[in-house]
């Protein structure tokens, strides 16, 4: 049965249910209905009539569409859910130490690049486990992530905060650093895993634990580093480990370390190898 043929059916059943009520006499003692308009508020409400009009007369009543009516789930979007889930879960499981979910969102070639360490998956997770150990607290959070594909490849660029906490010159701070992962993806096999890992690095900041504390800084050290991490490879020294001097930025020298990772990630999508 169609909408129309439901609506005819639907519309006389209900009219012939309301067809002699203008003829019908009323009980003992009560006067016959006349046959004019009634004054009753249900008459008014009456869900098929507007001003004695028949609003079906003109056009039949169709339920509108659904609104999850999606024919289908288009391949690309797939695989953009997968590269997110990885972004995602490589945060969460090295923050929680959880290696094994941590090493599984790398292909086993897969290279990592960060301030204070550069070099294969494998020695990043054994160092982060040392430090772990040790006491180190670090922790990242992830954002709004775009993602370019090609075929079996992708770049994927997500927003993320780095925050640290240490000892810097005796006082307990804590240093948030903003910027972006850049991540080159390759599915083998049918898994999608990263291949290599370079942050991009615009902007951070110092803070002390107790604000009423003071912390005085060396600005010849401070110096040394790019604005967009200076404060976080300030701590990372501090407490020890060998920094980088020229990752990724948005201004002066490291502007153009940048434009030639873009150049990088676009021959990565072109099909041509990465190396870091």
């Amino acid at each position: 049965m169609n909408c129309r043929q439901a609506t005819t059916r639907l519309r006389s059943s209900q009219l012939a249910g309301h067809a002699d009520s203008s003829a019908r006499t009323s009980g003992p003692g009560r006067k016959a209905r006349t046959g004019r308009a009634s004054n009753s508020p249900l008459s008014a409400m009456h869900p098929m009539m507007a001003e004695g009009k028949d609003i079906y007369a003109e056009r039949a009543w169709c339920p509108p569409p659904p609104c999850n009516s999606v024919p289908r789930v288009d391949a690309t979007l797939a695989d953009r859910l997968v590269i997110r889930d990885v972004v995602e879960t490589w945060a969460s499981a090295r923050d929680s130490g959880d290696w094994d979910a941590f090493r599984a969102c790398w292909h086993d070639d897969g290279y990592m690049m960060a301030t204070w360490f550069q070099g294969p998956k494998e020695d990043f997770i054994r160092v982060s486990q040392e430090g772990a150990a040790r006491g180190v607290n670090i922790l990242h959070f992830t954002g709004g992530c775009r993602i370019t594909l090609n075929g079996t490849r992708a770049i994927a660029q997500t927003r993320m905060t780095i925050m640290q906490r240490a000892e810097v010159e005796g006082v307990l701070c804590d240093v948030n650093c903003l910027g972006r992962f850049y991540d080159f993806f390759e599915k083998r096999d049918g898994r999608w895993g990263i291949v290599l890992r370079q942050p991009i690095y615009e902007k951070d900041r110092i803070d002390t634990v107790d604000p009423a504390a003071t912390l005085v800084l060396d600005p010849e050290l401070l110096g040394r580093f790019p604005e967009g991490y200076r404060h976080l490879a300030y701590l990372q020294v501090r407490v020890g480990y060998p920094v980088k001097p020229d990752m990724p930025g948005l201004r002066g020298p490291e502007a153009e370390g940048l434009e030639r990772l873009y150049q990088r990630g676009a021959a990565w999508l072109a099909g041509e190898p990465t190396a870091p």
